[in-house]
């Protein structure tokens, strides 16, 4: 039999469409398999999900003291209570009403005359509220008083009046809306988390044949299975995902594996679905291990009693698949129960709830992905295609591959397109179902109703929360904070706990979705942390939103006036006026985003930007940032909704239009990089309710404005300008802002004066980065600088704490105090030459010293002070969590303490070995968890602590190399001749060394065991002749460059003519630069074919290359007298680039080179001479042909060329 769901198909399309999927999908009896479940039209739910936020902020705010009062005053008291109790009454029926839309006309007419009158009372409501702020702020009052004072003027009863009608046409519009309700028998709604249960099962067997892409994740699960190295009894590992991604699949995999099979003495599966019924959850597991359901309704006490009798002392593996359960409770009461395994019991969850995985997990959550493109394509071949279809019919495989690629590789969606394609053969068909999939990729297979249920789980409150993020487009990386504040703004965020955070509450509600999968986490280019949602669960949003979130095409057709919020992907120039022609229909729009990547996109003009004000008044969120707007107009004043406002990038605006100070409900203005800016409005400190202020990057921003200080709601202030001016603001401004959290900036401090004392940054809990600026003349007073500084102090809460140009000589001692300091950085503070003690803050771990010219010592105890002998066992260990340490242009910096400390070797025992007490490092304490060091033009240090511990990387540069000297002498294992270095070895573990200018380098010594290192550079090194003792065990290099060390010479200490670096085997990028003894390359480099890049400069006495078959690309600059021989390329085989440059007497082209067939690209340049170039057959196999600076060749072939190779691409530069 079939089974068949067939409900709502409309969707899909025409009639034709419908018949198609009729007659080709839905009677393929040959698939008896086959269940077909064609979805509702989602996008219908957007009113319960969306109309969720509005209704419950009308609620909230209908009940609060604020509207009663004032209603009171206003006469309109009793009309307030009936809005708020109507609401009250259809949002509690806004479920049912959802899922019945679908297959009743009239519910779902009946929900968009809801939805309209909601959205008109939301803006009357805001109107109302706004101007009861308006006239509050007139009296400086509360709202009562200032409320009586107002009704008491006659010339106010007219707008008393105006207000009083319009609240009572809405209020008997919504009556007369929600009255019609009982016409549809529409149920109450009391479930909070409007849980739609979907009962699914599953069960443990699969056949590992039909697993295609999982071998990786299955052997990563079991190594957990095996891992023996833990210390609870029972371990839980949680396998997280979104729905069809695999996990139940990998699962079975795993459960079935012959090893696993052996390894447990009992295995368990239970599936658990959505409700979590603990009865139910014992039963199946007891069932699953006796085969049988247990006999009779046993009461919960006998079940849990034979469970634990079942599983008492055994080693068991327990799968419990599709977990749902977020309450922490009801998990601890089931893992009570199982706790009587023997040691090395392992629990397997599967769940596409991050949050599931957290409560659950004693090891971390294992985060299934998609397969590749190539298993994607290998599970679809295996599905689709019959037997020997694939190789006759290659059209059908170009068809199936773009198919795969739009299913993201999610294994569920392959296989249900791929089953609807089994019986096709016709290409025509095949195009049908991809341009199908690619109109409505969420209609046809199976895998937008499973990703649903996730969404029906979903509270109310997140649902709208999750649909509105369709307003961003595919593989957009979301900023976490920019989203919170979106919603925020659209009142959708909401909190009952008096003086909680919206932000804080939009927060949980985010890392709510993210646990449940709805979003990834992304980390940009610039190692900043974004979030995006998987294309499958965009297109979910996408659907469920419908009309009232719309992505505006490119020309604009898709908007109509019942959308609701709107963004515009694409790039905004001219031709975006016809699009705001289409666009001005929908008058109701409360959001208006721009969410493509770019920074800088085409000029809005004047009369568009005037267009979306005086369109648009409802705007709750307006995103005007980047598009070249050089002034922002007076009528910005008539958003009197608007949130939310962002500016950003538009770097000619100079002034803000003083209308912008009554937008009263503004809450975020964002401005970054506005750098043409001057000045804020003067009346700026009117905007009450402005939480976030986003100036970062305001460079001509001279000054605040006074009034500042009564911005109490203020959260973000990211640059504060001190100015001694009168008309402006002071350091005093801050002395109230205590709410204010993330970074702030003070800047040009030298401009302070004895008011800083009230700053009150102590009183600042929620800080987490302060940056303190000094911009100075030569003339400065350094009591006044360090009394300043000390008057700054923040509070212990701070993470990261940057000074610039400070000229005080003592930084301040309370820096000592910072306990949960994260990141120190000092920079250009030329005059300071005492720090306070820094190696007691046990969560620093980053430390920068930039430009300190007048350090002497980084610490001014003694070390035997501040470090005992017995550095080893301290209960405050050396710089506990330091993991990053750069010291840069300290040129008097001699060491870490002003005495080294190394009397303190007379403490060793005198039973210690004579080599062990003749070394430092007995006395110097080591970092223990240093994992990146950078010390670059400090040449007279010459001590520091140790750091055998490196992993990230060494950069040493105008340094002494004695630091890295006492650190290797650490090694705790001698090698003998012929055996390895241990492991122990301090730098075995790093990845990435720069040495540069260190004047007595004279060898990698084999001792160092760089076994990990995987990028070596070695930079002016006069002194540096080998690398012969190091060489075997560079067996990770991936990257090598030499430059600039005449004594250098690869074969030094070598036999057979360097083969010694054939150890070299991962290396793939070699370069020798200014290396004067290098006559020929090392014969080993013709085994290593992982080798792809050679650039070698200045090395005029190099005579020949060896046979690199591997090689890709090859350079080489300023190599006369021997460029013929060394032309000689017919060997590189694989060569596809070369590079030729700086060859002032290259005259003709030299005529040693046969073209490699593999040769792409040939590029000359600073050949100033050259007068030929390669024959023609030559240029005709080149795909491109790059020439700069070589105006002879310009001269002669800049014409000619054009046109006799129309198929070569040709770039010209500076001829």
């Amino acid at each position: 039999m079939i089974s068949i769901t067939f409900v709502h198909i409309k969707k899909l399309g025409p009639p034709s469409l419908q018949h198609y999927f009729y007659t080709h999908f839905i009677t393929s009896s040959q698939h008896s398999s086959l269940s077909l479940s064609v979805p509702f039209s989602y996008y219908q739910e957007m009113a319960e999900a969306i109309l969720f936020g509005p209704a419950r902020k009308m609620i909230e705010n209908l009940g609060s003291q604020t509207f009663q009062e004032i209603g009171s005053l206003w006469g309109v008291k009793d009309e307030l209570e009936k809005i708020k109790n109507t609401v009250s009454t259809v949002q509690a029926v806004l479920q049912d009403a959802a899922e019945q839309q679908s297959h009743n006309h009239q519910v779902k007419d009946w929900l968009q005359k809801l939805n309209d009158a909601v959205y008109d009372a939301d803006d009357l409501l805001s109107e109302f509220s706004t101007e009861a702020t308006r006239r509050s702020m007139v009296s400086g009052n509360k709202v009562t008083k200032e409320v009586r004072t107002f009704f008491s003027k006659s010339n106010q009863l007219a707008f008393r009046g105006k207000m009083s009608r319009k609240i009572k046409a809405m209020r008997q519009k919504l009556n007369a809306i929600a009255e019609d309700k009982s016409k549809f028998n529409l149920k109450v709604d009391n479930v909070e988390t409007n849980v739609m249960s979907r009962k699914r099962e599953t069960h443990s067997f699969v056949r590992g044949e039909v697993v295609i892409g999982r071998d990786e994740d299955k052997k990563n699960i079991i190594d957990l299975l095996f891992d023996s190295n833990v210390q609870e009894n029972i371990s839980v590992i949680p396998i997280v995902g979104i729905g069809g991604l695999g996990k139940t699949t990998l699962a079975q995999y795993v459960y079935n594996d012959e090893k696993v099979q052996k390894y447990f003495e009992l295995k368990m599966w239970a599936c658990i679905s959505d409700v979590f019924d603990l009865k139910v959850i014992i039963e199946n597991i007891i069932a699953s291990i006796s085969g049988n359901t247990p006999v009779g309704n046993l009461v919960i006490d006998r079940l849990q009693s034979q469970l634990r009798e079942k599983i008492d002392k055994k080693k068991y593996l327990l799968v419990l698949d599709d977990l749902w359960n977020e309450n922490p409770e009801n998990w601890r009461e089931l893992k009570s129960l199982l706790m009587g395994g023997s040691k090395g019991s392992k629990i397997i969850i599967t769940s596409r709830i991050r949050k599931v995985a957290e409560i659950t997990r004693t090891v971390s959550p294992y985060f299934l992905e998609g397969l590749s493109k190539e298993q994607s394509w290998v599970l679809f071949r295996q599905v689709a295609f019959r037997n020997g279809q694939e190789a006759n019919n290659p059209k059908l495989v170009t068809i199936g591959r773009e198919i795969v690629n739009m299913c993201q590789g999610v294994p569920l969606a392959i296989k249900s397109i791929g089953n609807v394609l089994y019986f096709k053969e016709k290409e025509s068909e095949w195009s049908f179902v991809k341009d199908n999939i690619k109109a409505n990729v969420t209609q046809e297979g199976e895998i937008l109703p499973i990703l649903k249920l996730s969404y029906d789980n979903l509270p109310s409150h997140l649902k709208s929360c999750f649909a509105y993020c369709s307003l961003f487009s595919k593989d957009y990386e979301m900023d976490k904070k920019t989203v919170i504040q979106l919603w925020i703004a659209q009142g959708f965020v909401q909190s009952s706990i008096k003086n909680q955070q919206l932000e804080d509450v939009g927060d949980d509600y985010f890392k709510d979705l993210l646990w449940r999968s709805f979003f990834e986490e992304v980390t940009n280019a610039y190692g900043i942390l974004k979030y995006k949602m998987h294309d499958l669960i965009h297109d979910l949003a996408k659907s469920i939103a419908g009309e009232e979130c719309r992505l505006v095409s490119f020309d604009g057709k898709n908007i109509n006036e019942k959308n609701h919020d709107v963004s515009c992907p694409s790039y905004i120039d001219s031709s975006f006026r016809e699009t705001l022609s289409l666009l001005v229909k929908a008058v109701k729009v409360r959001t208006f985003l721009l969410t493509y990547d770019d920074k800088e996109s085409g000029a809005l003009e004047e009369s568009m930007l005037n267009t979306i004000i005086l369109s648009f008044k409802s705007l709750r969120a307006l995103d005007l940032h980047a598009l070249k707007i050089t002034s922002i107009p007076n009528s910005i004043g008539n958003l009197i909704h608007i949130k939310y406002l962002d500016l950003s990038f538009n770097v000619k605006i100079e002034t803000l239009p003083n209308s912008i100070t009554t937008l009263l409900n503004l809450q975020v203005l964002k401005l970054y990089v506005c750098k043409g800016l001057k000045e804020l409005p003067k009346k700026f400190g009117e905007l009450v309710n402005l939480k976030h202020l986003y100036n970062d990057g305001c460079d001509n921003l001279s000054h605040m404005r006074c009034g500042l200080g009564q911005m109490t709601s203020l959260q973000t202030l990211q640059l504060f300008i001190v100015s001694t001016s009168s008309q402006t603001g002071g350091l005093g401004e801050l002395k109230e802002l205590n709410n204010l959290r993330g970074t702030l900036e003070i800047s040009h401090l030298e401009e302070a004066n004895s008011e800083s004392i009230v700053v009150n940054l102590r009183e600042k809990q929620h800080l987490e980065k302060l940056i303190l600026k000094w911009h100075h003349q030569d003339q400065v007073d350094n009591n006044e600088e360090e009394k300043l500084l000390e008057d700054l102090q923040p509070h212990q809460n701070l993470k990261y704490f940057e000074v610039h140009q400070y000229k005080g000589v003592k930084l301040s001692s309370w820096v000592s105090s910072l306990v949960n300091l994260v990141d120190l950085s000092i920079k250009n503070c030329k005059r300071c030459r005492y720090l306070p003690p820094l190696s007691h803050l046990p969560s620093l771990k980053s430390l920068r010293l930039d430009t300190l010219n007048d350090l002497e010592y980084i610490s001014n105890n003694d070390m035997s002070k501040e470090v005992p002998a017995s550095s080893t066992t301290l209960s405050t260990p050396f710089f506990p969590s330091l993991k990053s340490l750069t010291i840069i242009e300290c040129p008097n910096l001699k060491g870490w303490w002003g005495r080294t400390g190394r009397d303190l070797v007379a403490t060793t025992s005198a039973s210690t070995p004579d080599h062990q007490q003749n070394q430092s490092h007995n006395s110097l304490p080591l970092f223990p968890l240093l994992s990146s060091l950078r010390i670059i033009n400090c040449p007279k240090m010459t001590s520091m602590p140790l750091f055998p511990n490196l992993e990230e990387s060494l950069y040493l540069k105008n340094v002494s190399s004695k630091p890295l000297q006492e650190t290797m002498s650490m090694s705790f294992s001698v090698p003998s001749s012929s055996s390895s270095l241990s492991s122990s070895s301090p730098l075995s573990k790093l990845n990435n060394m720069h040495l540069d200018s260190i004047e007595d380098i004279e060898s990698l010594p084999a001792e160092w065991a760089l076994y990990s290192l995987e990028e070596l550079r070695i930079w002016n090194c006069p002194k540096l002749t080998s690398m012969s003792g190091a060489m075997r065990y560079l067996t990770s290099l991936c990257v090598l460059s030499i430059r600039k060390c005449e004594e250098f010479d690869p074969l030094r200490d070598m036999h057979d003519d360097g083969m010694e670096w054939r150890c070299l085997i991962c290396l793939r990028h070699l370069c020798f630069r200014g290396i004067p003894k290098l006559k020929s390359l090392p014969v080993g480099l013709q085994c290593i074919s992982t080798l792809k890049q050679l650039a070698i400069e200045n090395c005029p006495n190099l005579m020949t290359l060896p046979e690199l078959t591997s090689l890709e690309d090859f350079s080489i600059e300023r190599c006369e007298p021997n460029l013929t021989s060394l032309l000689e390329i017919s060997c590189l085989t694989s060569l596809r680039l070369l590079d030729i440059g700086d060859f002032p007497n290259l005259i003709t082209f030299p005529e040693s080179i046969r073209n490699p067939i593999s040769l792409e690209t040939l590029t000359l340049y600073d050949c100033p001479n050259l007068t030929t170039l390669p024959d023609d057959g030559f240029l005709k196999s080149l795909q491109k042909l790059q020439i700069g600076y070589c105006p002879r060749l310009a001269e002669k072939y800049k014409n000619k060329i054009d046109k006799d190779f129309p198929n070569l691409e040709i770039e010209w530069n500076w001829c």
